[in-house]
């Protein structure tokens, strides 16, 4: 047992206590991003211009869940390889690394990072992982160069190539760390790819494009039928005329049917996914994704983390506010991050800046950080909404993160001794 290792924060929770939750994200050369130390709510928008970065910061929690779900090496090549995946200029490490801070049920806080290089050859190795996790004891692997240490009695061997948190899950202690990770679940919702028909599953995890969307809405019907009627009453209030979802067969495959009212028509009319606006697909599929999360199943929760990327797209404009208490209502039972460049979602009186992280790039740097102190200010004192203050370029990262952001030589201490 190390007495001197130091406990992660958990932070305010709004969530119940047996939710698990990344309470704080913590980056070195994970592209854009040179530095990155922020605290994660419940409930969190990236804010912030096109091409700032927000994706980049998403896609680096996307990148631990996918390395831990399939392997490491597939995570990196999705990405188009080590060298697209580390931060490159001059001057900095040929290294990324990761560290991310967790609350986990039974008042227990964990903290998991590694650190990857790039080598010559356009390869990659694992120089560095390591796992605490603090109850009544603290139990701990480290990873240094394949040597593995910690309260593991007779490890698994380590490799260069792979995450050791995987084979460490098969231990009680680190179960909770990598289920909360791999529940991690990220979408970029696709209207083409709900429009067709789609093979059935179990739809216990909507896919990342919404490919198994009439899959999971079938499933909320039979076991989560109060969860469904929420769905319906979310999109009701999008969709002017629309009554209700459900899940259509089509011989082997299947598609979503939408049951809405038509001017001068004396019964609704039904009309399947093929039929419907890109508004209305994103907007069930968006629904779907923070909704399904929702009825525990066993005592279980497979989703843990819903990321989105520009939920409000295709939306007009008056259905984000119905879409801002979708996305807070999800947060009380699983934790949600979206991107968003639209002040529409977040012109609300009633938002709290703590919310908010605003991401900036400057010279090709990205800065992600709290609202300044101005900015918080005039939120908290309602001289304006945070989504005025989009519109006129005003919500800035603190100047601690800026100034953070601007030494790339300065390393985080994302290890302990």
């Amino acid at each position: 047992m190390m007495t001197e290792t130091t406990q992660p924060s958990v932070g305010d929770a709004a969530q119940d206590d047996v939710t698990p939750r990344v309470t704080r994200v913590m980056l070195q050369s994970y592209k854009s991003i040179a530095r990155a130390n922020v605290v994660l709510p419940p409930l969190t928008v990236l804010v912030g211009p096109n091409g700032s970065g927000k994706s980049n910061f998403m896609d680096s929690l996307r990148f631990v869940a996918d390395a831990l779900n399939t392997t490491l090496d597939q995570a990196i090549r999705d990405r188009g390889g080590i060298n697209d995946v580390r931060r490159r200029s001059s001057g900095h490490p040929n290294h990324v690394a990761i560290r991310l801070e967790l609350s986990l049920p039974q008042d227990r806080t964990a903290f998991y990072s590694f650190k990857i290089g790039a080598l010559k050859d356009g390869s990659f190795e694992v120089q560095q992982e390591q796992c605490l996790v603090f109850d009544q004891q603290i139990h701990r692997f480290d990873v240094t160069s394949g040597n593995v240490t910690g309260t593991i009695d007779n490890p698994p061997p380590a490799y260069s190539d792979r995450l050791f948190l995987v084979a460490a899950s098969g231990f009680p202690a680190f179960r909770a760390v990598y289920d909360a990770l791999t529940g991690m679940a990220f979408y970029n919702l696709s209207p083409e790819v709900i429009r067709e028909h789609q093979p059935p599953d179990s739809g216990e995890i909507l896919l990342r494009d919404g490919q198994n969307l009439a899959s999971v809405v079938g499933r909320l019907e039979k076991s989560a039928p109060r969860t469904r009627e929420r769905l319906q009453e979310y999109l009701s209030a999008i969709v002017p005329g629309l009554e209700s979802v459900s899940r259509k067969s089509y011989g082997p495959r299947e598609t979503l049917e939408f049951r809405q009212v038509v001017q001068g028509a004396k019964h609704p009319w039904n009309f399947t996914a093929a039929s419907m606006s890109d508004g209305t697909l994103r907007a069930t599929g968006v629904l779907a994704a923070l909704l399904q999360a929702t009825p525990a199943r066993n005592g279980e929760r497979p989703v843990t983390l819903v990321g989105i990327e520009e939920p409000e797209v295709a939306l007009h404009p008056a259905a984000t506010g119905v879409l801002l208490d979708a996305l807070r209502e999800a947060s009380r039972s699983v934790q949600v991050i979206v991107t968003t460049h639209s002040p529409d979602l977040i012109d609300d009186p009633d938002i709290a800046t703590e919310s908010l992280l605003a991401v900036r790039a400057e010279r090709d740097v990205t800065q992600v950080g709290p609202v300044d102190a101005v900015g918080r200010s005039a939120v908290r004192e309602r001289l304006y909404t945070a989504g005025e203050l989009l519109r006129a370029d005003q919500l800035q990262p603190d100047e601690e993160t800026r100034r953070a952001a601007s030494n790339t030589k300065r390393s985080l201490r994302l290890f302990e001794r």
